[in-house]
Order: C-alpha cells, then structure tokens, then sequence
C-alpha cells in the first residue's frame, strides 16, 4: 500500500512539474508585432531628404517606449515621450521637437504607412520593419 502512494505522488509530482513548466510559456503573450526598428525616408520637396528610424521596445506589462534617430544628422535617441498602439493604428510623439506621427500598420506586419508631423509640416512617411 505505502509503495502504491509513494508511485501516485511521484506521479503527481512530475505532473506539476510538466505543468508549472508548460502552462507559464503558454501564458507568455506573443511580443507586439509593433515592437523593433523600423525605418522610412521623410522627402520635404526642396530640403534634402531626411532618413528617420524608430526602435519601439515593450516592457513586462506591456507598454511601449522608444526612441528615434536622425542618421542624416548624426542625432540619436530622441525620446518618444506618448506611444500607443491598437492594431493597426501606431500613434507616437516627441514634445521636445514639436513630432507626432499616425500610421497604419499592413496585414503583413511589414510596414506602416502615415503621417509625419513636426511644427506645421506634414509629411508622408513610410517605415519599414529592420531585422
């Protein structure tokens, strides 16, 4: 009798174990497909164009932070200051140089197509996911 319960509890311990091991990966929600680098070409007409990325990162909880870059301008790190993303619609700022940006993200998760906004220029922008 006690070699039968001590086969049950063993059981019963290696089956907590496959689950308590299985069930967290499960609950793991899959990353943002909004989340990495991303990056587009602004074309202001009579000014040079102006190359702009964007790397959005998500914390534990969820929410989304980000910076971006000027490589035209050797300026990086820019603070995004407001992000929000409800598929498909992407919606950050910058206070600090008066940018905002809405895009839509495509099905493929590939690239967003929106609008750039800095001062009272509004432009076209385009960016694309980066390995």
């Amino acid at each position: 009798m006690k070699r039968h319960q001590a086969s049950f509890g063993l059981c019963v311990g290696f089956v907590l174990i496959l689950v308590l091991g299985i069930v967290p990966t499960m609950m793991a929600a899959d990353p943002s497909p909004i989340v990495g680098n991303w990056e587009g070409t602004l074309d202001p007409g009579a000014q040079p164009k102006k190359r702009i990325v964007v790397h959005i990162s998500a914390a534990q909880d969820g929410s989304l932070s980000g910076t971006i870059d000027y490589p035209d301008e050797s300026a990086s790190g820019a603070l995004i200051t407001a992000i929000t993303y409800k598929e498909p619609a992407l919606h950050f700022e910058n206070t600090s140089g008066q940018v905002s940006y809405d895009g839509t993200m495509n099905k493929e998760n590939s690239e967003i197509a929106g609008t750039w906004k800095q001062g009272a220029a509004a432009l076209s922008l385009t960016l694309k996911k980066t390995p």
